[in-house]
């Protein structure tokens, strides 16, 4: 196993490290138009859609390998949220020019009109997760099943997604790695081949974070002030929510493979920062996830391409409102 740890910050001029590079500018904000959409999920509320971005012309193998399929969940506090927000279509965009086929999916909104969160309404953000991540689950069995005539292979699925997307597919692999019975609708062996999460945490109530299988290559992106998805972790008697510097503390300790940077004096906008990090992540599915090569990374990066906060809630105050 490959380990590659930076205990000191790494500037931007530095992260050939991580054999990546974040671009400064050139982000096309034009939007970008699925080639299909589909439903997979008829719900008592609503239909559930997805979109689906090929990859481009003449990519989606990388030295002979073919890149992975890259589910996406958007963020919102569960409460909001758009699959094909327009401020998405740069990054999909990117992952498409290099050969990553796109699926941007709908899930229901558990806290949708939500005053209050906090471990007080530790049952409302429960369930809210638990439906999210069943939607998760539905879109991939979706894609199992027409497989053949999207172009995915099954053993390439990748998930991602930004703050409470990101929160949703920690969860999905942790309920997959703990047989859940939420993860019962998936075949039986199935497997993500990797997780990308964007300002993400877990949610357990056991009081611990523990996995029965070894999870997927897993790579966190969290700012280390981040006081709306807690970077580090939040107890309460048995029940936890457990941050990316939590996870990655136990991945270490179990020999799970991890790839974290941590965004020094960066607070919950590293959750909207999947374009400025298109390189970090393309890095992870090549030598992670295309390589096998079980490569860790622990990094603390200063950046100044990652967006400010202004205008992006920063609490659970800001998003929610009244959490007295």
């Amino acid at each position: 196993m490959r380990h590659i740890i930076l205990s000191s910050i790494v500037p931007a001029a530095a992260a050939v490290l991580l054999l990546a590079s974040v671009p400064a500018s050139g982000q096309e904000t034009s939007p970008l138009v699925p080639d299909a959409t589909y439903k997979f999920a008829q719900r008592d509320t609503c239909e559930l859609f997805l979109d689906v971005y090929n990859p481009a012309s003449g990519t989606g193998e990388e030295d002979g390998l073919r890149m992975p399929t890259v589910i996406f969940m958007f963020g919102g506090g569960f409460m909001s949220g758009e699959r094909d927000a327009p401020y998405y279509s740069s990054w999909f965009r990117e992952m498409t020019r290099n050969g990553c086929r796109v699926v941007s999916i709908d899930y229901r909104l558990g806290l949708k009109g939500a005053t209050k969160v906090g471990i007080g309404q530790v049952n409302d953000l429960e369930n809210a997760i638990n439906i999210a991540v069943e939607d998760l689950f539905s879109a991939t069995v979706f894609l199992l099943d027409n497989a053949e005539s999207l172009g995915i292979d099954p053993d390439n699925i990748v998930i991602s997604g930004s703050s409470a997307g990101a929160i949703s597919v920690l969860q999905a692999d942790y309920e997959l790695n703990n047989s859940s019975v939420l993860a019962s609708e998936l075949p039986a062996g199935f497997r993500y081949a990797g997780v990308m999460s964007f300002a993400g945490a877990i949610l357990s109530r056991s009081g611990l974070l523990e996995y029965a299988t070894e999870p997927a290559p897993t790579l966190l992106l969290h700012g280390t002030e981040d006081r709306l998805v807690t970077y580090k972790q939040i107890k309460f008697f048995n029940i936890g929510f457990f941050g990316s510097d939590r996870i990655a503390s136990r991945f270490a300790r179990f020999g799970y493979e991890y790839n974290i940077l941590r965004f020094t004096g960066h607070g919950h906008e590293v959750a909207s920062s999947m374009y400025e990090t298109t390189d970090y992540q393309l890095a992870f599915i090549r030598e992670n996830i295309l390589r096998k090569s079980r490569r860790i990374i622990d990094a603390t990066i200063s950046d100044p391409d990652i967006p400010s906060g202004d205008g992006i809630s920063q609490s659970r105050k800001e998003l929610y409102g009244d959490n007295r």
